[in-house]
């Protein structure tokens, strides 16, 4: 709009106010004006292609890719160029990744409760099936949320004879990953 302001009043004064206005010398205008006819130059054509790459692998990603991962898509697509190249330009952008979700707690163990004594005491190896099986619970994130595995192992085979998955962590989960244990063998 300024553009158009100026080219309709391209005189000296109208040049000299608008500029005095936007706080920019006659020859900065003048200088935008003959940069705005002139066709990019090669390096600056290649950095325009790359800062549109780069904004299409975060875009992608929704945002949560930082500099390795774009620079891993850059590679890729065949651009050749180093990781701290590709870091300063996110940095010029003002692209920085964001995780979708904060570090989840879930272990508290400064609690009352009574504490059961070890009585495998890191002894692994067994001798026969079904004698010993071990649990665990992990945290899983995905597409809707964080999800909760439990599952129940046989020392002896190694191999998973229950599990259970949910969307919370209470003692059903636990339980019912026990009972598919119990069931199945």
């Amino acid at each position: 709009m300024i553009y158009r302001f100026i080219q309709a009043h391209s005189d000296e004064q109208a040049v000299a106010k608008m500029g005095k206005v936007l706080k920019v010398s006659s020859s900065g205008y003048y200088k935008w004006i003959k940069n705005l006819n002139s066709p990019l130059s090669e390096k600056d054509a290649y950095r325009l292609e790359l800062q549109q790459k780069i904004s299409k692998s975060y875009h992608e990603s929704f945002g949560t890719y930082g500099s390795p991962r774009v620079h891993s898509d850059l590679l890729d697509w065949g651009y050749i160029i180093s990781l701290k190249t590709v870091a300063r330009m996110m940095r010029e952008m003002e692209l920085k990744a964001i995780p979708t979700e904060k570090f989840v707690v879930t272990t508290d163990s400064n609690h009352d409760l009574y504490i059961y004594p070890n009585l495998l005491d890191r002894q692994f190896n067994v001798e026969e099936p079904h004698q010993v099986w071990v649990t665990d619970i992990t945290y899983i994130w995905t597409l809707e949320g964080w999800v909760y595995l439990s599952s129940v192992m046989d020392l002896f085979s190694r191999k998973i004879v229950g599990w259970n998955m949910a969307s919370h962590m209470k003692k059903e989960l636990s339980i019912q990953a026990l009972n598919m244990a119990i069931v199945t063998r």
